[in-house]
């Protein structure tokens, strides 16, 4: 079959290398404008993915995070470490929660699945859609965003992306990794009939604390 397409486009031989496809412009490619205001369109797009949501300065995160902490009887934290938690005092709120902490690089992938609770950072967010972008590394497991009941992510305004496209042109010019996690919102299943359950494969809650 591809020899007969080939002779009908006139080719005796196959392509040395891939043709370079026509650039889109953005007006077509994209639903949201690079240079707009990607903060209140995430704010936006994480409530619609049902995302629980806070906006707070650096200095009013941790009381919120404490009290957040303490609300939902949440013990055990784990977090990765991470020099953003750390410049930012999460092991401080924690412990005036009255939690423990477990961090990742002095824990275990069996001990992520006796967590309350995982708070971690972001490599990205994504405006478009709301989503959270883990990318996780030795320090930073991905099982602190997928197997406690609750999630906290803290996310800074300089990592909002647009959308899908800024995501992945950040990716590749990055190290590589071996996968990211893209979280869409909490976890949901459903059964033959359409019954739709929250939490059972992963948080059933995830709490967003936008700092900045």
């Amino acid at each position: 079959m591809i020899e007969i397409i080939r002779r009908a486009l006139g080719r005796s031989e196959p392509l040395t290398s891939p043709p370079t496809p026509p650039p889109i412009p953005d007006s077509v490619a994209r639903l949201v404008a690079k240079d707009g205001n990607l903060i209140d369109l995430f704010i936006k797009s994480a409530a619609d993915a049902h995302f629980q949501l806070a906006r707070v300065t650096a200095d009013q995160l941790r009381p919120e995070l404490s009290q957040f902490l303490r609300q939902h009887h949440c013990k055990k934290i784990g977090i990765p470490a991470s020099d953003v938690l750390d410049r930012l005092g999460i092991q401080k709120a924690i412990d005036d929660a009255g939690a423990t902490v477990f961090r990742w690089d002095q824990s275990t992938l069996d001990a992520a699945y006796d967590l309350d609770c995982g708070v971690t950072d972001v490599y990205a967010a994504v405006a478009e859609t709301g989503s959270l972008v883990i990318r996780p590394d030795p320090s930073h497991g991905r099982a602190l965003s997928l197997v406690p009941p609750i999630h906290i992510a803290i996310v800074e305004p300089p990592n909002i992306v647009a959308d899908l496209i800024d995501l992945f042109e950040k990716i590749a010019t990055a190290p590589s990794a071996p996968n990211i996690t893209i979280i869409s919102g909490p976890s949901k299943t459903a059964d033959i009939e359409g019954a739709l359950v929250t939490g059972v494969h992963g948080p059933g809650v995830v709490q967003v604390f936008l700092v900045g």
